[in-house]
């Protein structure tokens, strides 16, 4: 009876769902842009058979009921494709030993369901994750799996012209070891010194390689005062924005479900982000993208 948006999340038999007259009347309510869908998930039934028909799980319903709260029920960010990088990658001296970082991924996947749920098609690239368990599955989100940083390079560059905004939230290592050993040596065998070798950057390949209207948000992730470095790398690298955060608090950043940042535009434009969670520093940051 009342006129506020409305989330759908249908669940029934995988025969029922496919029948026309469903699929017609679905279609209907579609086109009134008061509705807002979510498909249903495949699994199995309450009858025991396995298909499409599940009800999406509450946490999927959740995060997309509050970007519906976010945006008044407005999938602003329909027709917008948005490439997400994500978590740490791991650069391996031998079989079981890498160089890595304690990043989780939880910001990158955080982006990346936030844009999912208001509309745009997502892509995300992502090294290891720590997160929930079933939580990095998404109807909509297209997961690309990679480990070392060579991995995401070539993943990323291979999406990355058709994207319109690419949000590089990774924490891609800076070396790795010159030489990969084959199998796990003895600790014996361990060198002393560990030669490195320099990663290429990735963000600055890609911002070279931008095209007009394509829209590239990179990271900072800095112990002390977070902003001198975001500015210069901002500067440094081509970048349409930077989101400066400090890693060395231990209520937010690295393994955390909160973050707070400091979003700075090419144009100087900036944007306080104070603790929350990081679905809605997500959220936040999307809104900030829009106006560039």
């Amino acid at each position: 009876a009342s006129g506020c948006p409305v989330l759908l999340a249908p669940a029934m038999n995988t025969q029922m769902w496919e029948q026309p007259s469903v699929q017609r009347n679905w279609q209907q309510l579609l086109s009134d842009p008061r509705y807002c869908s979510m498909v249903p998930a495949q699994g199995r039934l309450a009858c025991d058979a396995e298909g499409m028909g599940r009800l999406p799980e509450p946490e999927a319903i959740a995060t997309k009921l509050l970007a519906m709260l976010w945006t008044h029920g407005v999938e602003d960010w329909s027709g917008q494709r948005v490439l997400v990088s994500g978590g740490g990658t791991r650069e391996f001296v031998d079989a079981v030993r890498f160089i890595g970082n304690p990043s989780t991924g939880k910001m990158g996947w955080s982006i990346a369901r936030a844009a999912c749920d208001r509309g745009a098609t997502v892509t995300f690239v992502h090294a290891p994750l720590s997160l929930a368990a079933g939580e990095e599955r998404v109807d909509g989100i297209q997961t690309v799996p990679v480990t070392s940083s060579e991995d995401m390079r070539d993943r990323l560059l291979a999406r990355f012209g058709q994207a319109d905004v690419t949000f590089m939230s990774a924490a891609v290592g800076d070396v790795r070891p010159a030489r990969r050993r084959e199998g796990k040596l003895p600790k014996s065998q361990l060198p002393d010194c560990l030669p490195l070798a320099p990663i290429s950057d990735i963000v600055q390949e890609l911002c070279a390689k931008r095209l007009e209207g394509q829209r590239v948000i990179g990271f900072a992730a800095q112990t002390g005062d977070p902003l001198p470095e975001a500015i210069a790398k901002l500067e440094r690298k081509g970048l349409d924005a930077i989101v400066a955060n400090a890693i060395d608090r231990s209520d937010s950043g690295f393994g955390s479900d909160f973050n707070q940042a400091t979003i700075i535009s090419r144009s100087g434009q900036q944007k306080e982000i104070t603790r929350c969670s990081k679905l809605e520093m997500a959220h936040q940051l999307l809104d900030f993208v829009k106006t560039l």
